[in-house]
């Protein structure tokens, strides 16, 4: 996904232009430390105590250029319109975040409304129409068949938690001003590793095939995850 991401930033802005990066929902904060070691300004989001701890001491552990380039700030990603001005940002990530949100939509025009003209908003979802993928590799018939018809699924977590369709998100981009300007799959062959298993001696190719068929029809629309990107117009 970094690739992914990669690729949709150097596409949309100049080379060495330190962008203004918020991280919704940061997590661990890999993707803003990643993004303020390649010189942006990264804010991160997260309501999470567990998280918020785990990312400062990630980044105290930083040279001082990129500890100053990237700052914290605790809340929930619907707030952050308390938080920020419109217009405030360059590009918005809101990764792994919507699974746990039973109603979606006011959050996303929320992050449309932080970016400026012609910025990019980049989400991970869950792909509600490959839910059967993982129970039916894994020889799970009865939970392949069940998950057809919903968008609803137990994560890893053992969490209760919902998925989203493509086409459903498309419209919604358009409806906020993001429209839908490029998608991948993620984790299309690697779905079903277990939690914690060594990376293999091949990984170069494992992650040249992912990111081949996360770009590629049909493989691509199986992947557990979608990336999307929309960019405010």
């Amino acid at each position: 996904m970094a690739r992914q991401l990669d690729e949709q930033i150097a596409g949309r802005f100049p080379v060495g232009r330190r962008l203004r990066v918020l991280d919704v929902g940061m997590g661990q904060g890999t993707q803003a430390l990643r993004l303020a070691r390649a010189g942006h300004q990264v804010t991160g989001v997260e309501q999470d105590p567990k998280m918020i701890s785990v990312a400062r001491e990630a980044l105290s552990a930083e040279p001082e250029g990129i500890r100053e380039r990237m700052r914290i700030v605790e809340g929930d990603g619907r707030d952050t319109g308390v938080h920020f001005l419109p217009g405030s940002f360059d590009v918005v990530l809101c990764h792994g975040v919507l699974m746990y949100v039973d109603d979606p939509d006011p959050l996303l025009a929320g992050l449309a409304r932080m970016l400026a003209q012609g910025g990019l908003l980049s989400l991970l979802v869950r792909n509600a129409d490959a839910l059967a993928m993982r129970a039916g590799l894994s020889g799970d018939w009865a939970g392949a068949l069940a998950a057809f018809d919903t968008v609803s699924y137990r994560n890893r977590l053992g969490l209760n938690v919902r998925a989203d369709r493509l086409d459903a998100l498309t419209g919604t981009l358009a409806g906020i001003g993001a429209p839908l300007h490029a998608w991948y799959g993620v984790r299309v062959f690697t779905d079903t590793a277990a939690d914690g298993a060594e990376a293999p001696g091949d990984v170069d190719a494992l992650l040249a095939a992912e990111e081949r068929a996360g770009r590629t029809d049909p493989y691509r629309r199986v992947g557990a995850l979608l990336h999307l990107c929309g960019v405010r117009g």
